[in-house]
């Protein structure tokens, strides 16, 4: 399994206990209903987002057929998207107590998860598109022993 596979996998269970944690504290004194926000943002981006990243970087390339696209793109992924969240879950944890001075902080980890999704969406865009030249090179191959060439659908 890739680096990057396992450091998401660990990270989705790392937001999850985070998450979950956070909920239970939230139960036992409620007035924390104030990071509701953190609280949803740790378990539907830590722990679902970060848990399709993981499985979808090990199983598409072997669903496609294609290598990764880019194992250093998925790298910068995992610390973009968890930087990302961590500022995130700062800002929505702070802005209760300094309202607006946490919107920085806020905005940062919405900018860095949001690129670390462009990221995601590019790479295994390209992943199941493959090697383009390669395609052609094969076609050209198959075209030149007289096989015909397969139809596009």
């Amino acid at each position: 399994m890739e680096w990057f596979v396992r450091n998401f996998i660990k990270a989705s269970l790392a937001w999850l206990a985070l998450g979950v944690s956070l909920g239970v504290a939230m139960a036992m004194v409620p007035h924390w209903v104030v990071y509701r926000a953190a609280h949803m943002h740790m378990n539907l981006i830590g722990f679902v987002t970060m848990m399709i990243y993981g499985v979808a970087y090990h199983v598409i390339p072997r669903f496609s057929g294609n290598a990764l696209y880019s194992p250093r793109l998925a790298t910068v992924h995992w610390g973009c998207a968890n930087a990302g969240l961590a500022c995130m879950v700062g800002g929505f944890l702070l802005r209760p107590h300094v309202g607006t001075g946490a919107m920085a902080l806020l905005g940062l980890g919405a900018v860095l998860s949001a690129a670390g999704a462009y990221m995601f969406v590019y790479g295994l865009w390209r992943t199941i598109d493959g090697d383009r030249a390669l395609r052609r090179a094969q076609a050209r191959v198959r075209a030149s022993a007289g096989t015909p060439l397969p139809v596009a659908r």
